[in-house]
């Protein structure tokens, strides 16, 4: 890899340091600069071991040696902070104040509800970023308490957008010389997560909430060792006939969907009984072959046996675990490399070997006539076959900020999503020329393009396209781009220098690749949905309505992009395993089973080292407020507002007396409407949001002005952006592509004036594609 970047973390919390993790297994030069008494989560051995491995610690903040301080900065590309905006200030950190001392620096700042608003100085982690956001809304059983996804998701997500707006700010250094301040609020990406919720309000339908495991289409049945997730879609109803057995879901009436809708407590005991005679491990492959996307709930265990993830060498052997060092590597192809694991620093122990040298200067690409004006990725040109989400949205990230996307559907085979019907929407008879508002999100700002590879003329237009393409993305199974003839192996020989993006359910290769999945899939294998749910109840997934895999893996799909460009990595492919994605966001809970045999189990919202951290019902209807108090001066001033908790007990006691303190916790709470309870534990001092929903996010100017969504002509909403980069406004996308013409067969002549059209916009001729903006 060409010149390492030298990023410095000043962090105090999961997600900045998530962040700096990333980066250190990426390469780059790490520097933790750490508190005499070491950073906050070395209390959590597990967690900052996960998050620490591969980092240079320093014992060093910014007002205990100034001239230390400096000249850490001075040689800098990128600082890694979480500091609120008052103690950023008065330490003179503040973005204003580095972009005059350090013009160059780049820096993200990862805070629970970003920089500006009523609360950027409130403490927060997962749980209020997810409540504020809407998405704990989203997960758990309708009619009970909301919940935040097991482990700190928020957090993790976070410090994926981290990275890819690092990426995409010292890519734009290139051209102005010059850094930038990269604004991430944990909130704003919940946000971001849980778009379909705003698009299904704003098509008219309700308000949606959590729906749970155990109703609807797809749910988890108990199986006779673990639990199992039952996914098909419409057209596999005789495949699920045949992998149950039971001639009672042969009736003809349920080869129906209307019917089988109807008939769901009928025929749904049936499945769930012969599940229940059977192991996950015989259902999930049986399954599988028959191409069923089912999953299971995979535990720790499950996950460090696992054939697939140890074949793939996501899980360390034993022979190579050591203690102070992760059990899981990152899912980050071209990262760390072979040889001893990445351990944990001690702290300070770096303090005297960081190198004097000064900083190498920013290396600058030949990307032509570049304006500063530009977006980060100007100039780069993707080729899409992404579908879906996973490799829809990722394409989508790369568009937002000046990539030009095209995007490659068959008329036979187009995107899933475009005629996707959702409630309130009502395509037209003849759908042709319709696409769902699902479709809209991820994929407005792209050039639309159609072909038909299993024909020669398809292919070679498609590989005259990829010759001219700085990166191609695709999130088939593995095997399918080879019958298209767009596989690694054979566009390499067309385009060396190609950035080739897969993200695939569980990567290319081990003896689970061919398998297919979906985001509630890839819930349950990831391990994921055994650490959601309540306590002692069964696992969980983010359903169908969220898919957070899907979302998550986006994220770090199109920072994976953008760091190969600024770094130089060309002629890669990056091999992106979904499932691996989410499982390592919960790498400290597989190292503690490994090391201690203490297995995650679900149990609500709570963590340890934050009592009471939970969400509590309101005198309104379906109102929720979250609780997270993570400090002794947050449980003194709940106990000021209920007499009945005592003042000055020792953390253990709250922690020891859980039931009681949320008992009276909910007393009290269920005595108030949400925004007045809000209120009363805000002005005390007491760390608590509201549990949004999406009807609340609509009616918040927040997430209109940071454009967390859009919405286009009509009212129709659309996903916005997870970032704010404070140099650069990226421009309100294009609408979605319509589904043209097939160009298969379109002679050289046709072939060359497309590819001139496209590549160069700024041409007089009018582009052969529906590319309309809209206003946001």
């Amino acid at each position: 890899m060409p010149r390492p970047l030298r990023i410095v973390e000043l962090s105090g919390t999961v997600s900045a340091a998530a962040c700096g993790r990333l980066f250190a297994g990426l390469g780059h030069e790490v520097v933790l600069c750490e508190p005499p008494s070491g950073h906050p989560l070395r209390a959590r051995e597990f967690t900052f071991t996960a998050l620490s491995a591969g980092k240079l610690s320093r014992v060093l903040q910014p007002g205990d040696d100034p001239q230390a301080w400096q000249d850490l900065l001075a040689r800098a590309d990128v600082l890694i902070t979480d500091w609120t905006p008052s103690a950023a200030e008065a330490a003179s950190i503040s973005p204003d104040h580095l972009r005059t001392r350090f013009p160059h620096l780049v820096v993200v700042s990862l805070t629970p509800f970003g920089l500006t608003g009523d609360l950027t100085e409130m403490p927060g982690d997962s749980l209020l970023a997810e409540a504020y956001g809407g998405l704990a809304n989203m997960i758990g059983n309708p009619g009970e308490r909301p919940l935040s996804l097991g482990g700190e998701q928020a957090a993790h997500a976070a410090a994926f957008v981290g990275l890819y707006g690092a990426m995409l700010a010292v890519r734009r250094r290139e051209t102005t010389r010059l850094g930038d301040c990269v604004e991430v609020a944990l909130s704003d990406v919940a946000a971001y997560m849980d778009w379909k919720s705003d698009i299904t309000l704003g098509l008219g339908g309700p308000v949606p909430v959590r729906s749970g495991a155990s109703r609807g289409t797809w749910r988890v049945v108990p199986a006779k060792d673990g639990w199992i997730g039952v996914i098909f879609l419409p057209h596999q109803w005789s495949a699920l006939v045949e992998l149950i057995g039971d001639k009672r879901l042969a009736d003809p009436g349920l080869c129906d969907p209307l019917q089988r809708a109807e008939r769901a407590e009928e025929w749904w005991p049936v499945v769930a009984e012969a599940i229940a005679h059977r192991e996950t491990a015989e259902v999930y492959a049986s399954a599988q072959q028959l191409g069923l996307p089912f999953g299971y709930a995979c535990t720790a265990h499950d996950l460090l046996v696992n054939e697939q993830l140890n074949a793939r060498g996501f899980v360390l052997p034993t022979e190579r675990r050591r203690r102070d060092a992760p059990v899981v590597t990152l899912p980050v192809p071209l990262g760390e490399p072979e040889g001893p694991p990445a351990r944990r620093p001690r702290l300070g122990e770096h303090h005297g070997v960081l190198a004097a040298a000064n900083r190498a200067p920013a290396r600058v690409d030949d990307r032509g006539d570049v304006r500063v004006s530009d977006g980060p990725l100007t100039g780069l040109v993707v080729v899409d076959f992404g579908t879906i989400t996973a490799g829809a949205a990722t394409s989508r990230l790369l568009a937002d900020y000046g990539a030009t996307v095209i995007k490659i559907e068959s008329r036979s085979h187009p995107d899933g999503f475009r005629h996707w019907v959702m409630p309130g929407s009502t395509p037209p008879a003849d759908p042709a020329h319709w696409a769902s508002p699902m479709f809209d999100s991820n994929n407005v700002g792209k050039i639309g393009l159609c072909l038909d590879l299993k024909t020669e003329g398809g292919r070679r237009f498609a590989h005259r396209l990829i010759r001219r393409a700085d990166v191609l993305v695709e999130n088939f199974r593995p095997g399918v781009t080879s019958r298209m003839g767009i596989d690694y192996q054979t566009v390499r020989q067309l385009n060396p220098d190609l950035i080739y993006l897969s993200l695939s359910s569980q990567g290319s290769s081990g003896p689970e690749s061919r398998y297919s999945s979906y985001g509630s899939t890839l819930d349950l294998l990831s391990g994921l949905a055994a650490v959601t749910g309540y306590r002692d109840g069964p696992p969980l997934w983010s359903s169908g309505d969220v898919n957070y895999p899907d979302q998550v893996v986006s994220l770090l799909g199109a920072a994976l992009v953008a760091h190969s460009v600024v770094t130089g990595q060309r002629g890669v492919h990056l091999d992106v395993s979904q499932r691996e994605v989410v499982a390592w966001t919960l790498a400290d809970q597989w190292a503690r089973y490994a090391w201690t045999g203490q297995a995650a189990t679900p149990r609500g919202n709570r963590r340890p080292g934050t009592t009471p951290h939970d969400t509590y019902p309101t005198a309104d209807k379906d109102g929720w407020v979250a609780i997270a108090c993570s400090a002794a001066e947050h449980r003194d001033a709940l106990a000021a507002l209920i007499p009945e908790l005592p003042a000055q007990a020792p953390e253990q006691w709250w922690w020891d007396h859980q039931d009681h303190v949320d008992a009276l916790v909910t007393d009290w709470t269920a005595q108030h409407p949400r925004a007045e309870a809000v209120a009363l534990l805000q002005q005390a001092g007491v760390p608590a949001v509201a549990v949004n929903t999406a009807a609340d996010r609509a009616a918040d100017e927040r997430y209109l002005r940071r454009r967390v969504r859009l919405v286009a002509p009509g009212g129709r909403r659309l996903k916005g952006f997870p970032l704010l980069l404070h140099g650069y406004r990226p421009p309100t996308p294009a609408a979605a592509p319509a589904l043209g013409e097939d160009a298969s067969d379109w002679d050289d002549a046709a072939i060359s004036a497309f590819l001139k059209q496209t590549l160069h916009p700024d041409a007089a001729a009018p582009l052969p594609f529906d590319h309309r903006p809209f206003d946001a």
